[in-house]
């Protein structure tokens, strides 16, 4: 069947002659062969991602995808629903931890309003896209309809369209939304939803016990939501597809996708069953302390940046990672070869020994 039309063709990044000139320009730093471990890997992937020996990341994008769910009602959190607008003004207010993080790196920080329970007044860093205010239960049935899931889907391609930069960082908001993104890893990797389900703001173990029976009436209510358009409309978090979105249309923009902790993952789970080739474009930040992190990135064959038991969400983790982008494309942009800083590369031979 072929796939919508919001959903874009990327093409293949698996170039050899790009690989093989980037890795060559790696392998002739002056440094012994490898010894910069995961940020040479990194620097291969960003190059190739951007198409460049001397890949330069410009005008990085913190976007933070806000929405409620309608599930949060059956108390699956240890936050009550209000706490996602309030969370949405402390952003914009500057008193976040993303809005610590971004001012620190230099990124500049977008907050998405794509289904706030509560309307939110407009500011420059804000965009309303709301599509509805919360989701519905997802325990009772889909969590939105399927003209509210292209919507999301659309307007975030177009928040992505009117961004500046060549690399996007994706962050969320919403009360209830480790609880979506449980459901929608259960579903698309076939994992128990046990092994998915993990203790999200703070839950303790009965509270979780209960959190996992209601995501089990969840998957028992929209039984025949397997294809992944089916499961992110069935399982929903407008912030979730919303970012599901924005990634596709990053992915065709040739931009690097930094991707967060647990919910951003699955979002980019949903986008990665509808367009493989988006992981190539996607550096993962971080593995979250919420349980299923790890299992979803094993699912994807992704490795994380680094691991510093972060479980807040935001887009934190990859704002924390960012630094690590820089570098590794400043190694590859200035950083001395044997040739021209006149050392012999014989002696990093011996030095490697």
């Amino acid at each position: 069947m072929s796939l919508p039309d919001f959903i874009p063709t990327l093409c293949d990044l698996d170039d050899p002659v790009l690989t093989a000139r980037l890795q060559h320009v790696i392998d002739h730093k002056t440094k012994p062969l490898g010894s910069l471990g995961r940020l040479e890997s990194l620097a291969l992937q960003l190059g190739l991602i951007l198409r460049s020996e001397r890949p330069e990341l410009n005008a990085p994008q913190a976007v933070v995808f806000a929405g409620d769910h309608g599930l949060a009602a059956r108390g699956v959190s240890a936050f009550p629903p209000d706490v996602t607008w309030q969370m949405v003004e402390n952003f914009l207010a500057g008193g976040a931890a993303i809005s610590v993080l971004a001012r620190q790196h230099g990124l500049a920080l977008t907050v998405v309003d794509a289904g706030v329970a509560k309307d939110i007044a407009p500011r420059p860093t804000l965009q309303l896209r709301k599509v509805a205010h919360g989701t519905a239960d997802c325990s009772r049935g889909p969590a939105m309809t399927a003209a509210q899931c292209e919507q999301a889907l659309r307007q975030g391609a177009d928040v992505v369209r009117g961004l500046p930069g060549n690399a996007v960082l994706f962050g969320e908001m919403g009360i209830g939304n480790t609880s979506s993104a449980a459901l929608i890893m259960a579903r698309l990797t076939g994992l128990p939803l046990a092994q998915c389900v993990g203790r999200g703001t703070g839950l303790d173990e009965s509270a979780v016990q209960r959190k996992l029976a209601i995501l089990q009436e969840a998957l028992l209510a929209n039984a025949e939501a397997h294809a992944p358009l089916a499961v992110l409309q069935a399982f929903g978090g407008f912030e979730v597809a919303m970012m599901c979105g924005a990634m596709l249309e990053a992915a065709t923009q040739g931009r690097v996708i930094v991707v967060d902790g647990f919910i951003a993952t699955s979002a980019l789970l949903v986008a990665h069953a509808l367009q493989p080739r988006v992981l190539q474009r996607c550096v993962f930040s971080h593995q979250s302390d919420e349980s299923g992190h790890a299992r979803m990135l094993s699912h994807l064959g992704a490795e994380p940046l680094i691991k510093l038991d972060l479980r807040l969400g935001e887009g934190s983790g990859a704002a924390l990672a960012w630094p690590l982008l820089e570098s590794a494309c400043r190694v590859l942009r200035e950083m001395a070869s044997f040739e021209s800083a006149g050392v012999s590369s014989a002696g990093t031979d011996a030095h490697q020994a």
